[in-house]
């Protein structure tokens, strides 16, 4: 009986259950550039690159997406190598490696979203050289990462994090993204009313 009592603390005793497998969305999605574990959090575009607005973010998604051929939330030396040729800069082995090098903080030899977003992030701040592969990538993507552009522009965010509260800045942004669908939208149903009356006109 003492054996049976025992048993439940055994098994209670084995520890949490295991979390989501490296590979799966959740893996890559908590914990990313955090080696060892330790101060695992979800990682967030928006709330990390606050010098980015939420349409500059998604035409980076959309990039980062499009040369994602495994779809695994990496692009991969080969990865990037087709991307570069696409873009026109195609590189060198020894130069798509120094590409990735750059902004590899997880020392994994491949750019996760997160990393992707320190190319532009690097170069609005003008911190890549001119003659560099990032630089061409950042360049020839046609993301315009700054209203002053790609070049001389190391203290835009300082200006600009002075100058615009980010958390009205994202509300203005939502606001005006609601309004536009709401004025294409009434645009859309004086469209249609002005065809039904042009219909009934033909009828009468």
């Amino acid at each position: 009986m003492a054996a049976a009592a025992e048993e439940p603390e055994g098994r209670r005793g084995r520890g949490p259950r295991p979390g989501p497998a490296p590979g799966s969305p959740a893996g890559r999605a908590v914990g990313e550039g955090s080696p060892g574990g330790s101060g695992r959090r979800v990682f967030s575009p928006a709330g990390e690159f606050r010098e980015f607005s939420r349409r500059q973010l998604r035409d980076m998604e959309r990039l980062f997406r499009q040369y994602d051929a495994g779809k695994d939330g990496f692009i991969d030396l080969m990865e990037l190598k087709l991307m570069m040729e696409k873009l026109g800069a195609p590189q060198t082995h020894l130069g798509l490696k120094n590409m990735i090098k750059e902004v590899d903080e997880d020392l994994d030899s491949k750019l996760s979203f997160r990393e992707f977003l320190l190319i532009f992030r690097k170069a609005a701040a003008g911190e890549l050289q001119e003659d560099s592969g990032l630089h061409a990538l950042a360049r020839l993507s046609e993301i315009d990462v700054s209203t002053e552009g790609v070049k001389g522009a190391k203290n835009f965010f300082e200006a600009k994090a002075q100058a615009i509260n980010e958390a009205s800045r994202f509300e203005e942004e939502i606001k005006a993204e609601q309004e536009e669908k709401k004025k294409q939208a009434e645009e859309l149903k004086q469209r249609k009313a002005a065809f039904k009356e042009l219909q009934s006109n033909f009828t009468q």
